[in-house]
């Protein structure tokens, strides 16, 4: 193929692509336009609109598997119009669309006409760390190495947290209307009811053996995880947590064997010492 074919085979898609992810009533590029052949003739435009309505499809799919709470919350009569919505303004750029929604979460904290569910962005990122998570690479446990916590200087040891693992934290009860949703523990009056009353949570996202898992997270178990995620090691990161405000106290060894338990920590690894001490972000993290 000649170098003025190839350039005009690519204009020809640059031009498809960009009149499939137009935005209804949004005008395209005239001279892209122009390359798509009989642009304006109506088999042409058949063919377009045939190929919009199948990528509408296609979104609504897509992101209807990744965020099914989101879908409940808001209704399939709003939701598959916000699916469209997102497909135009963030179109996807893999071709494995099971990786496409990402945008979401970000997309409903600004979306004005959601405004009075200001929750739905939290809800909306624990729905995607617990898509991510399905498709992380796999870990083994590494039992033995547990033993290191007693035998070596903890300074530059970290833990080995599970696939996916990720800290998403809110002034709403998102891992209650997850839960709820999902899996029906608490049951969805409940959910409401810690929603009306204003009640804040922190979510654990992690994925025990093959299975992708959720749930609430106290705030010191939550500090500790958000420091390991970012690279501290274990004693800065514990405390990290100690200095955490929280009503109760922490107990790592009582945390650690649950978490074990859990397959949230999968072993102990080598961390760099960090010879400075690090701010630690507030948790809204991921492996």
């Amino acid at each position: 193929m000649s170098f003025q074919a190839r350039t005009s085979l690519a204009a020809q898609q640059t031009a498809l692509l960009q009149a499939l992810f137009a935005g209804p009533g949004a005008a395209v590029t005239p001279p892209l336009m122009a390359e798509l052949a009989d642009a304006n003739h109506p088999q042409t435009v058949r063919g377009l609109a045939a190929y919009r309505r199948n990528g509408h499809a296609a979104a609504e799919r897509a992101l209807r598997a990744a965020y099914p709470v989101i879908a409940a919350l808001i209704g399939d009569e709003n939701f598959d119009p916000l699916a469209r919505e997102l497909w135009h303004h963030h179109p996807p750029l893999r071709g494995d669309l099971a990786q496409w929604g990402d945008a979401l979460p970000a997309f409903l904290q600004q979306h004005a006409q959601l405004a009075d569910t200001p929750y739905l962005g939290d809800v909306a990122r624990a729905e995607w760390a617990l898509h991510r998570a399905g498709s992380a690479a796999d870990a083994t446990p590494d039992l033995p190495s547990f033993a290191r916590l007693a035998q070596e200087d903890p300074r530059g040891l970290g833990l080995t947290l599970a696939p996916g693992t990720a800290v998403i934290a809110s002034r709403h009860p998102v891992a209650s209307l997850v839960t709820a949703h999902l899996y029906g523990v608490p049951d969805l009056n409940e959910a409401a009811r810690r929603l009306r009353a204003g009640c804040a949570e922190q979510t654990v996202v992690w994925r025990q053996g093959l299975r992708p898992r959720l749930g609430p997270i106290g705030p010191h178990a939550a500090t500790l995880l958000t420091a390991l995620l970012n690279g501290a090691d274990l004693p800065t990161a514990l405390d990290a947590a100690c200095e955490t405000p929280a009503p109760e106290t922490f107990d790592f060894g009582a945390w650690l064997t649950q978490a074990v338990t859990e397959g949230l920590v999968l072993g102990v690894r080598d961390r760099p010492v960090q010879h400075r001490p690090q701010p630690i972000p507030a948790p809204e993290t991921a492996a």
